[in-house]
């Protein structure tokens, strides 16, 4: 009796001590973890990362322990040690206690986005898309992913599903507007960028795009009343000021472009900013164009200096070489209009001409003269119309073909045409069977050379 006594003794302890076994796992140890969260509420981050590291001691494969665990990293500002508890419980995959998925996945995605895991955080988006497929944010985040990752087309796909789910969804409109213009299709993106303005009413990214879709249509007014409304983004500011310069400069306005530009200039900042680049380049076009030649030449220097390559300044610094070290031919080109017609007169005096009519034209003076005294009386002197060009570009053949159909309509047998710059191969060729002298810039130094003395440099 006393054996059999004994033994239920022992057998009675041993289920006691299962029992409490069973309470300390399932009772207190889960009460332990919550203690870590209120530890954590509580600003006590020290205290509940001990306790923490505690229960993980004791139960390494407790996902819940791992997860506050990671909580308090994350409050201790240690993200990379909360990174790594929370890869251990994504391993576990126990999901049944304080740690729920959902919240769980999005709070991982943005820890392998802070250390630039993409595909780490793509993974997540897509399980939660999995786990919720009704919820745009998910979508959205997802194609910001695959954007990042250049996979474009892919990135649209879940952009769109965003906005069937959220038909509010502005910034997803803006992100799928964004990739139908770098995808040249100007009437969707238009679509998606006008939404998504109806629906953010502050996306200056919105208005910049539609701006840059306007104006490749060539409507230049309503894409500058766009890029004034994408200039209160400050990220922007600089971007905006290049295209609104470009607008204008389309629009042959080049006192407000230069405005424009000579604003995105002062911005300053680095040298190198692609930006800063094309304003000074476009600045220096617009100063090329108001016969401001130094500063065009400064700007262009200025980009030189930092990209040899870029565009075509070289070009454009040689062109202009004169005006730097020639006099005459800077007050050829820089001289106002009454100033420039008595050069262009000078210059028939020196060609040995003499002067029946002068009329503008276009960056230039036409001239109709008549060859000098000849040797022969009696013999009729012989008209000559000549025109003279100011401007930075090569003479096409087009320019040539008008002059001589001027020359026919005038019953003119001869002419000149005289440039600051050079002509094409074909204004060459289309020259060489009519009589039609060209004379270029090399040439043109020489008549200026036989002129009055230049204007002396202030």
């Amino acid at each position: 009796m006393t054996e059999v006594f004994i033994i239920l003794i022992v057998v009675g302890a041993a289920l006691l001590t299962a029992v409490v076994i069973i309470l300390l796992r399932f009772v207190f140890n889960p009460r332990r973890v919550e203690t870590v969260q209120l530890l954590i509420k509580q600003g006590k981050i020290s205290q509940a990362t001990r306790l923490a590291r505690q229960i993980i001691a004791r139960e390494p494969r407790n996902a819940d322990a791992h997860y506050v665990l990671g909580q308090a990293y994350k409050e201790a500002q240690k993200p990379e040690l909360a990174l790594m508890e929370f890869k251990t419980v994504n391993a576990l995959g126990i999901f049944s206690g304080i740690c729920r998925e959902i919240p769980f996945r999005k709070e991982i995605a943005t820890l392998y986005l802070q250390f630039n895991q993409i595909d780490e955080a793509l993974k997540e988006y897509l399980l939660l898309i999995n786990a919720e497929p009704a919820v745009a944010d998910h979508y959205f985040h997802a194609g910001d992913l695959l954007e990042e990752r250049e996979h474009t087309e892919k990135a649209a796909l879940y952009f769109q599903k965003a906005v069937e789910i959220d038909p509010q969804y502005g910034e997803a409109y803006f992100r799928l507007g964004r990739i139908l213009y770098r995808q040249k299709k100007p009437i969707e993106s238009r679509m998606a960028l006008d939404k998504a303005i109806k629906y953010d009413t502050e996306n200056a990214n919105a208005f910049f795009y539609l701006g840059k879709l306007l104006k490749e249509g060539h409507d230049y007014v309503g894409a500058l009343v766009n890029f004034e409304k994408a200039e209160r983004d400050l990220d922007l500011k600089s971007k905006v000021l290049v295209e609104r310069g470009t607008c204008y400069m389309n629009m042959n306005n080049y006192e407000n472009a230069s405005s424009e530009l000579e604003r995105a200039v002062r911005l300053g900042g680095d040298e190198t900013r692609s930006e800063l680049l094309y304003a000074r380049y476009f600045l220096g076009l617009c100063y090329e164009k108001l016969r401001k030649f130094e500063l065009a030449v400064e700007q262009w220097e200025k980009v030189y200096a930092k990209r040899p390559q870029f565009r075509d300044v070289a070009d454009k610094l040689a062109q202009y070489q004169e005006v730097r070290t020639d006099d005459r031919i800077k007050d050829f080109l820089t001289a106002s209009q009454p100033l420039f017609q008595q050069m262009c007169q000078e210059i028939i005096m020196a060609l040995k001409l003499e002067l029946r009519d002068v009329t503008d034209i276009p960056n230039g003076c036409q001239l109709l003269t008549a060859e000098g005294e000849s040797k022969y009386r009696g013999v009729r002197k012989m008209p000559k119309l000549v025109r003279i060009y100011r401007v930075p570009d090569l003479i096409d053949d087009g320019l040539v073909r008008s002059m001589h159909e001027n020359m026919k309509k005038l019953s003119i047998p001869k002419g000149i045409i005289i440039t600051s710059s050079n002509f094409s191969r074909r204004a060459y060729e289309y020259a060489e069977t009519r009589p039609i002298d060209l004379l270029n810039k090399d040439k043109l130094r020489e008549l200026l050379n036989q002129t009055g003395p230049a204007e002396p440099r202030v």
